[in-house]
């Protein structure tokens, strides 16, 4: 008669930690560097569309990290095995010259009083943005604002007095420039404008100086008159 072994001896199952859980700043950093890459080719808007959708989904740093392993540079994460943190900017006195303003099924608003980078990148899929420029303080005389919306839509208030030019592509969506059609103050700073859309739309509003104190919506009434 034979004899069942110990059930110490059975086989043992591989104990599998799960992966580590990815917080909400991570899933940011893994969207920002997807929209980079879209600004340089590396990405298509529809391929962008989809990983955002997914990076938004994403439970751990796992999920996170395999949807730049096809990309190069460091703007995504590394796999939960790789040693080490996130890796950071540093956090000296200098400001960042890029911002970035991202939104996913959700709208966001710039007004009123804030900084504007010497870069904006500013992503909207399935959402939109309202930047309003008027009271913003220019980091740089040259300001360049990356614009990209797939099935959403964005709009950039200027002040007339401001060098504005606009460039970009659509696919089944397009960009406009609104407003007053007054020149520049000549020495005045240059805003540049990139709008790429796929299904979505971006529209450049140049305001009056003499409507720079008040609400958008009257100020835009009076843009439209003097197009």
């Amino acid at each position: 008669m034979t004899t069942q072994p110990d059930p110490i001896d059975q086989p043992q199952e591989p104990h599998v930690l799960p992966g580590v859980r990815a917080s909400d700043d991570e899933r940011e950093q893994v969207v920002q560097a997807l929209s980079e890459h879209a600004t340089t080719g590396r990405l298509t808007l529809a391929e962008l569309e989809e990983r955002i959708g997914l990076a938004y989904r994403s439970v751990t740093r796992d999920d996170l990290a395999r949807l730049t392993a096809d990309l190069p540079g460091s703007g995504g994460l590394a796999p939960a095995s790789s040693p080490g943190p996130v890796v950071r900017s540093d956090s000296g006195q200098r400001r960042s010259a890029t911002k970035w303003i991202v939104a996913f099924m959700g709208g966001t608003e710039k007004r009123g009083r804030w900084r504007a980078a010497e870069r904006i990148n500013a992503v909207a899929v399935m959402g939109g943005h309202d930047i309003d420029l008027r009271h913003a303080e220019l980091d740089s005389d040259d300001t360049t604002i990356v614009a990209i919306t797939v099935m959403g839509g964005m709009d950039v208030y200027v002040p007339d007095t401001i060098d504005v030019e606009v460039g970009g592509f659509s696919l089944m969506g397009g960009t406009g420039e609104r407003g007053s059609r007054r020149p520049a103050r000549a020495g005045a700073p240059r805003i540049k404008i990139l709008a790429y859309n796929l299904m979505g739309g971006i529209d450049v509003w140049r305001l009056p100086e003499e409507t720079k104190d008040m609400p958008l919506k009257q100020a835009k009434k009076l843009a439209k008159r003097a197009e």
